[in-house]
């Protein structure tokens, strides 16, 4: 890969004006150098605490940190974007927010709270050094909710947002399980689902037994679910299942904890930063929506990703890369 990239560097007219390999890889920090590693001081209401960042690569026009769903998963799923977007001179930022990974965890469920994550992303965004000349953020899932949030208070610091897989309405994305996603589920399955959560027996081993193959496999990940890929299951083995409970509810089919009210729909039309919505066709979230929302935005685009569920960037993995890529390669110029 390195001698590919080498050579895509000299290649003469085509990439004059394009950062060089050693460019891409210089440092940004001073030694000792830590791979790029930078734990962030954040304050809170509870204190001060660090997260975990981790940059890689340098682009002084396209810098993409990412934040990772759940809530309450890690960076590490999203380590697929490591075979692409180097080779396209993108500059990405892993980012645990706090709770998750390798950043602290206060164990307060009072620090699990949307406008205090958002708060959150603006110091890690300022300790980084991002602007609006070159600051992109990805948000999946949780992370979605998460980027828009940040957006609508402050798109003025963005170059550009990416909103993976994530309804603009969790009211909406709760319809969505009940009138199209349960009704996929054999009607068996489904009820005894229903009654394992209407007693509120969700340590029950039957409940993910059922969820994991007639719903995760296929609208999750659809990948038979041996084969789903080292790095998610790393990822979700760490889940922090406070975090994630306080804020999303037991189960991803649906949703039943802090986030159950929030909505933004009608706020979306006051997002003017460039902005990529990224759906699936065998997604979580409705895929119907998700285009409504890149029309609702003042300059917006959709990519639809017809072979994928809610983990896209795996399970249709050349259309996902190849549209996140179309929509920055031009940023860089």
């Amino acid at each position: 890969m390195i001698t590919i990239l080498a050579m895509a560097s000299c290649r003469p007219g085509s990439d004059a004006g394009k950062p060089t390999l050693a460019t891409y890889f210089k440092p940004v920090a001073s030694p000792p150098l830590s791979g790029g590693v930078q734990l962030i001081p954040i304050e809170t209401p509870k204190g001060a605490f660090r997260v975990w960042t981790k940059r890689f690569g340098n682009h002084p026009k396209v810098k993409l940190l990412l934040l990772n769903g759940g809530p309450g998963a890690t960076h590490e799923y999203f380590e697929c974007f490591e075979s692409f977007l180097p080779a396209e001179g993108i500059e990405f930022i892993y980012y645990d927010q706090l709770g998750c990974g390798h950043s602290d965890n206060p164990g307060d469920t009072s620090l699990w709270d949307l406008p205090r994550y958002v708060e959150e992303v603006e110091q890690v965004r300022t300790a980084l050094g991002l602007d609006s000349s070159n600051f992109f953020l990805l948000g999946h899932s949780w992370g979605g909710i998460l980027a828009m949030e940040y957006a609508l208070k402050y798109q003025r610091h963005l170059k550009g947002l990416v909103i993976s897989n994530m309804m603009s309405s969790c009211p909406d994305y709760g319809r969505y399980a009940d009138e199209v996603l349960a009704r996929q589920m054999d009607p068996a399955i489904l009820d005894t689902i229903r009654r394992i959560e209407a007693a509120e027996d969700f340590s029950n081993p039957k409940y993910m037994q059922l969820l994991m193959p007639n719903f995760y496999a296929k609208h999750i990940l659809r990948m038979p679910l041996e084969a789903w890929p080292e790095p998610v299951n790393r990822s979700f083995a760490k889940m922090n299942q406070s975090l994630y409970i306080t804020m999303q509810g037991p189960s991803e089919f649906g949703i039943a904890g802090k986030l159950t009210r929030w909505d933004r729909k009608s706020d979306l039309k006051t997002l003017t930063v460039p902005t990529l919505i990224i759906g699936a066709t065998h997604d979580t979230m409705d895929p119907a929506h998700m285009e409504w929302m890149s029309k609702e935005v003042r300059n917006g685009r959709f990519l639809l990703c017809p072979n994928g569920g809610h983990m896209c960037m795996w399970d249709d993995q050349a259309v996902y890369m190849k549209g996140l890529i179309s929509f920055l390669q031009p940023f860089k110029r």
